[in-house]
């Protein structure tokens, strides 16, 4: 059994990781939407990309051979996008709380000065708010699941950066 220390230390191994941890959160997203019929927000679509962007990055990183440097490098463009979507999913929790309000996109909006601008706002509001808890376990929803998750695998992929990139 591999421990801490030895994954990573193998910079492909830590991306190996980072990517199919990435492709299972997506999965999981997925199968919310589409076997669960959970319909995500613009701000759930969001907090996907970043897991896109790992997936991507750790592919280029084991397509090379030979330079630890740069797949470390790509790792910590990893760690950094991970962070990034920590922190759209800090920024979800908020909304949903009612901590904060959400972007336009998330159906908040300045009030109508007609009445055809105020069915234009309906028309175009999104089917899905931002605001609203659609799933949770023990309280947490998926956004404030998804801060743990990225942060989890932000400070792994961070780690593997800055051990691999002193070799």
């Amino acid at each position: 059994m591999k421990t801490f220390p030895d994954l990573v230390n193998d910079p492909r191994l830590a991306a190996i990781l980072l990517a199919l941890a990435s492709v299972g959160t997506l999965a999981s997203a997925l199968f919310f939407q589409f076997v669960l019929d959970y319909q995500p927000c613009v701000l759930c679509i969001l907090q996907r990309w970043p897991y896109v962007a790992v997936v991507a990055l750790t592919m280029a990183s084991l397509a090379l051979r030979r330079s630890n440097r740069a797949v470390a490098a790509l790792l910590g463009l990893s760690g950094l996008a991970l962070l990034v979507g920590a922190g759209i999913a800090a920024f979800h929790v908020g909304v949903e709380q009612h901590w904060w309000a959400g972007t336009s996109s998330c159906g908040g909006a300045a009030a109508a000065t007609s009445l055809e601008a105020l069915r234009a706002q309906v028309m175009a509001a999104p089917v899905t708010r931002c605001d609203e808890v659609a799933w949770s376990l023990f309280g947490v929803s998926m956004a404030g699941y998804n801060v743990l998750v990225s942060l989890a695998l932000a400070g792994f992929a961070l780690t593997a950066a800055k051990t691999n990139y002193r070799r």
